[in-house]
């Protein structure tokens, strides 16, 4: 076993700023700060907790095929009320890939999709 803690996770985009304000003015995340990594722009967000690397790619980059694919497949953040996050998700005119939808009485969740295809994962425990 290799003991290890959560360092950071890395996202691409063609508009890193754009990225991390979107996670800024939707989740509440804070913009550290932003560095050049050679030529490329890094924006470092921290998102409850979880650092966020949104780092600059030529907009011909390819974007993620659609789900299910093998690898990185979304970010999942806890909601206190799924119902309130999703009605304010459709009132910014975000993308629902999936509505609202119960898998157990201890378990909801819904996904909707940030910038450049990421998909991020809404969960309600109860």
């Amino acid at each position: 076993m290799i003991p290890c803690t959560i360092d950071h996770l890395h996202l691409r985009s063609p508009n890193p700023r754009a990225a991390a304000a979107f996670y800024a003015e939707v989740f509440g995340a804070t913009i550290k700060g932003e560095v050049m990594n050679g030529a490329a722009l890094r924006m470092i967000v921290d998102l409850s907790g979880l650092t966020l690397f949104i780092e600059e790619v030529p907009a011909t980059t390819p974007t993620p095929p659609t789900p299910p694919f093998v690898g990185y497949e979304h970010i999942g953040l806890t909601v206190k009320d799924i119902a309130a996050a999703m009605a304010e998700v459709k009132a910014r005119g975000l993308t629902v890939v999936m509505d609202i939808k119960e898998l157990s009485p201890q378990l909801t969740i819904a996904f909707i999709e940030g910038p450049d295809r990421v998909r991020i994962e809404l969960l309600q425990r109860s």
